[in-house]
């Protein structure tokens, strides 16, 4: 039974093999295999909805997606929530442009009549990319030590926008920035 869904940014090759990387040694080191579990793919999540209508939103993906290209990004702290799913994460810089790129999403998907989850208005959206999930709370110290072992910032670029049903992870349609051709 699906949990939700939402809409991923997707990074370009190498800065996901980077990420991947952070997955692996974590789950080496026993402390976090989750995010391999449910086979999700490195991404920033910009907005996540219980209930989302996938048809409705193609349409929209696809046509904000024609109109952006490649954005840049750079992860260069790690950090965590404070709440109880002991998700781990890289966060990027906070860039002027990432920070429009996801508000004017969030305008394309408000004009359309679409609901989104609490936590993604563009005044309170916190943009990450988990690299464990559920990790107990005992090893959270680990983790973060782990972490520290990777050369931060790591950069690249967000290059595709899907979206996704969860959990496990399915893919509905992701497409290239700057295409309006289907990835």
């Amino acid at each position: 039974m699906s949990q939700g869904f939402s809409i991923e940014l997707y990074f370009d090759p190498a800065l996901e093999n980077q990420v991947l990387k952070a997955w692996n040694v974590l789950a080496r080191r026993q402390i976090s295999t989750q995010l391999i579990e449910i086979e999700s793919r490195p991404h920033i999540t910009l907005f996540s909805s219980p209930f989302l209508d996938p048809p409705k939103l193609e349409s929209v993906l696809k046509s904000f997606a024609s109109k952006q290209g490649p954005l840049p990004l750079s992860f260069s702290s790690i950090g965590t929530f404070p709440n109880d799913k002991n998700v781990i994460f890289l966060a990027p810089v906070p860039t002027m442009a990432l920070l429009q790129f996801q508000a004017q999403l969030f305008e394309a998907i408000k004009k359309e009549g679409i609901e989104i989850g609490e936590g993604f208005e563009a005044d309170s959206w916190i943009p990450y990319c988990a690299v464990a999930q559920e990790v107990p709370k005992t090893r959270i110290a680990e983790a973060f030590c782990v972490l520290r072992e990777l050369k931060l910032p790591v950069s690249g670029y967000a290059m595709d926008i899907g979206l996704v049903e969860f959990s496990p992870v399915r893919e509905y349609f992701s497409f290239e920035l700057g295409n309006a051709v289907e990835a």
